[in-house]
């Protein structure tokens, strides 16, 4: 009996889907690709919200869906997507987050320093080498150079099938209500017109209905203030045992993977396209390999080092305040002093225990490619110069101070 043209998976959020076999199910199946199950999409968000224990496997397999559903209500409105472009694009928002490393967004640039953007591509090149240039047309609609632009704008841009699906997924996990969007019908109101991706004006609502979740999820889960702590204290986990085990301290649960991060020059520029055995160690690394190394830093004899990783693992977080105004840096300064004398540390090893900064979000950037509203006389306007357009296009910052509660008591 012949093999279905496709593999049915069971998901949660959509139910059925469908992957293709052949060249889709064979990158699904790969390695590099399985390590996404070991990658939580949310980084620490569970210890906020418990369910948020979704990976970018799960987002990447959604986003896959909602991408073949979008190309196929495109080709009911007489667009001109080929068999060719289609496994194109599928594998390119399947790869879209293939470049992630340990928890996701936390550690980003803090194992490679460069963007999980640009760790993506070198993937998707070093996998066209394996699989003979069969995904040369994925990595032209990944970078923008197709012929078609409205195929990179439905994987990368205001209105991209990436963003529609981890909406819908982290509204899921966590529970927040407030997240829920109409993928269904966003999909419904899309259109293309000379090459450009455009939403019908019907369509109108629905989206900014997606803006305003997506602002609202932001402030309420992904920069929720306790989160925040344990991303940022994470960092500061991370980088106390790199400067630990380059003084040349025994490491416990290093993976060898990790090991090879710790001690390497990160300043070298071939870390921004990363090719070789430094992309087929990342390659390995997954959230295993930090959670091992903080149970390993909870035993280390380097007290500062042992300090973030029990509290980290103990869920004894910092205290985290945000504020509309900037941190003032008298601030900072005394409550660096009072750490140093609580945890009896010297010189600047305090920046570690007391962090500061700057949090930002926007729904909406409209001077950066504008989503397009068609409307029912032909004309097309950018979504911001719309009638009654609702939705806050400035970016909204938020300076932030986070210090070991310890401290409180002094204050």
């Amino acid at each position: 009996m012949p093999l279905h043209p496709h593999k049915i998976v069971n998901d949660p959020v959509y139910g059925f889907i469908a992957i293709p076999r052949g060249l889709v199910l064979e990158i699904v199946d790969h390695p590099w690709f399985q390590r996404l199950r070991r990658i939580k999409q949310l980084s620490l968000t569970h210890y906020v919200y418990p369910g948020a224990q979704h990976t970018r496997f799960q987002h990447a397999l959604g986003a896959l869906h909602l991408m073949t559903e979008a190309v196929e209500s495109l080709r009911t409105k007489g667009i001109d997507i080929t068999d060719e472009e289609l496994e194109a694009v599928q594998l390119a928002i399947l790869l879209h987050d293939i470049g992630h490393g340990p928890f996701s967004h936390t550690l980003e640039g803090d194992i490679i320093p460069t963007s999980h953007e640009a760790l993506t591509l070198s993937f998707m090149h070093a996998l066209n080498d394996q699989f003979d240039g069969k995904l040369s047309l994925a990595i032209e609609v990944f970078t923008g150079k197709h012929s078609k632009p409205f195929l990179h704008q439905m994987v990368s841009g205001q209105l991209d099938i990436d963003r529609l699906d981890y909406l819908n997924r982290d509204t899921y996990f966590t529970g927040v209500s407030e997240g829920v969007i109409g993928s269904k019908r966003i999909i419904k109101m899309l259109h293309v017109v000379d090459g450009e991706l455009v939403v019908e004006e019907k369509g109108v609502y629905s989206i900014e209905k997606f803006l305003i979740a997506r602002r609202l999820m932001y402030w309420q889960v992904y920069l929720h203030k306790t989160v925040l702590s344990a991303e940022l204290m994470l960092k500061e986990a991370l980088s106390r045992l790199k400067e630990v085990v380059r003084a040349g301290a025994p490491s416990f649960g290093v993976s060898d993977a990790l090991n090879f991060f710790l001690i390497q020059d990160v300043e070298t520029s071939h870390h921004e396209n990363p090719t070789g055995d430094m992309l087929r160690q990342f390659a390995v690394l997954d959230d295993f390999d930090i959670v091992s190394a903080l149970k390993g830093g909870a035993c280390s004899k380097d007290q500062l080092l042992k300090y973030l990783c029990v509290s980290l693992l103990d869920r004894k977080l910092f205290q985290l305040k945000f504020s509309n105004e900037p941190i003032n840096p008298s601030e900072v300064v005394t409550l660096r002093k009072q750490a140093r004398l609580k945890f009896a540390i010297e010189g600047d090893l305090a920046k570690h225990l007391v962090i500061h900064g700057v949090e930002s979000n926007s729904a909406y950037v409209a001077e950066q490619d504008e989503i397009k509203i068609l409307y029912k006389d032909g004309s097309i306007k950018p979504l911001s110069t719309t009638v009654n357009f609702g939705v806050e296009s400035r970016k909204i910052e938020k300076s932030f101070l986070a210090y070991p509660r310890e401290l409180m008591k002094q204050r």
